[in-house]
């Protein structure tokens, strides 16, 4: 059973969130306003610090003008270290026909490099508010692409945000150990934005990850061109100001993960299914995997977890019920719908063509029998669909901010990244469609 600071701390934080979810349904509505909000004034959120604070460096990018839409970018320290090379040295010593020795077997470690053969690039940049000390990759020299992971934060629909200090240190987690660029998203929260709105927002950061994949590719390709007057510039000026510096040095979009924790679990799955009909319109972006933290589905008939568990820790169903009366659309609350019950026949693509998907369940959830019978769904059709149920959880163990230091938090983030390896590794299997 949780422990009692955790039973005490989730009747306080029941106590607040059913408040905030009642204010909100009570309070009159306004028109929908599309640039939309991705935090409340209330959330404790971390700055972005560009500079390899704890091992991985963030910032945050606006990337949709007409929205509030924005990411934030992790970037592990094991980006510095040089790509292993693979050609041969040869070394000769009296008396003997050579020595053979790779570079490949001199290859620095995960999370570790070596200032005598590489040492990071921190440019410095005047600007109106001062300067920046951040990272900026070296305009030469070879760079270690790493693997993206596409990350949706939780909060009900209605809170969170992809800086909150909760997320933030989860972000930091798993780009430390997937040894990854973990893009979190900050997508519109409810009930100023309802659906389909975080769902859009998914797909079109998604998007923004192959055009900057493009746009970097072609600055790369025209740049490397003697241009000369104004040409020179407008290739330098696409350049500088279109092309994300860190993605473009240190992101393989070609094997891109998808990851949401509860509700952001929902809008991952939805994004994976958008890519697989996208196909190769999505190019060079592959969704090679999908990880699924106890999501937020929900049915109008029952499950087994719903009725025995449904006043369980943090997020009772009663609580949940609001959340997705302030998410879904006016006049259309359906326990059925697409966005809250994925085994509601017709949604396409087929359950066959969809990424591998690790499910993650708490025992003490009342979503999880609900998650668990999807992933049974996707096993019958031979998508590898493993669940780790973790005993004595709650929802949102892993990244609720009371929790996320606790050893369970930590030994989930383990076993994702174990499991995620073997879909981002370029010497595993890889599946794409």
């Amino acid at each position: 059973m949780p422990s009692v600071a955790v039973k005490l701390y989730s009747v306080f934080f029941k106590f607040l969130l059913k408040n905030r979810l009642q204010n909100q349904i009570h309070a009159p509505s306004e028109e929908s306003n599309q640039f939309g909000v991705t935090t409340r004034p209330d959330e404790s959120v971390a700055a972005a610090n560009p500079s390899f604070s704890d091992g991985v460096a963030t910032k945050d990018i606006h990337i949709d003008p007409v929205t509030s839409l924005s990411v934030r970018i992790f970037l592990p320290d094991s980006a510095l270290s040089p790509e292993p090379k693979s050609k041969t040295i040869y070394k000769s010593e009296p008396g003997s026909a050579g020595n053979l020795e790779t570079t490949s077997s001199r290859a620095v470690r995960r999370n570790s490099y070596e200032p005598s053969v590489f040492t990071p690039r921190e440019e410095t940049r005047r600007s109106s508010a001062g300067e920046y000390r951040g990272y900026l990759p070296a305009a030469d020299g070879r760079r270690k692409k790493l693997p993206v992971v596409l990350q949706f934060h939780g909060g009900g629909w209605v809170s969170g945000s992809n800086d909150s200090v909760a997320n933030d240190m989860f972000c930091r987690r798993i780009a430390k150990l997937c040894d990854a660029v973990v893009v979190a998203v900050g997508y519109r929260l409810a009930p100023e934005n309802r659906f389909p709105a975080a769902f859009e927002d998914g797909v079109k950061v998604l998007n923004w990850l192959a055009k900057q994949a493009n746009l970097a590719e072609c600055s790369k390709s025209l740049g490397g061109r003697k241009f000369e007057g104004h040409h020179k510039h407008i290739v330098d000026s696409f350049g500088a100001s279109v092309v994300e510096p860190w993605l473009a040095a240190h992101a393989n979009p070609s094997r891109c993960v998808l990851l949401g924790a509860s509700c952001g679990a929902n809008i991952a799955d939805y994004v994976a299914r958008k890519a697989v009909e996208a196909g190769s319109l999505l190019d060079p972006v592959k969704v090679v995997a999908q990880v699924l933290m106890y999501p937020f589905f929900i049915g109008s008939v029952p499950t087994h977890s719903e009725i025995k568990l449904a006043n369980s820790y943090f997020y009772d169903k009663a609580m949940c019920m609001l959340a997705w009366k302030l998410f879904l659309p006016e006049g259309d609350f359906n326990l059925d719908h697409p966005a809250a019950n994925p085994l509601v026949p017709g949604q396409g693509p087929p359950l066959k063509q969809r990424p591998p998907t690790l499910t993650v369940v708490a025992e003490h959830d009342w979503m999880r029998d609900r998650a668990i019978a999807y992933s049974e769904e996707l096993r019958k059709v031979n998508v590898d669909a493993p669940v780790y149920e973790y005993k004595d959880a709650v929802h949102e163990f892993a990244t609720l901010d009371i929790l996320i230091k606790s050893p369970q938090a930590q030994v989930c983030a383990e076993d994702i990244a174990i499991w995620v390896k073997k879909y981002i590794s370029l010497r595993g299997h890889e599946f794409s469609y």
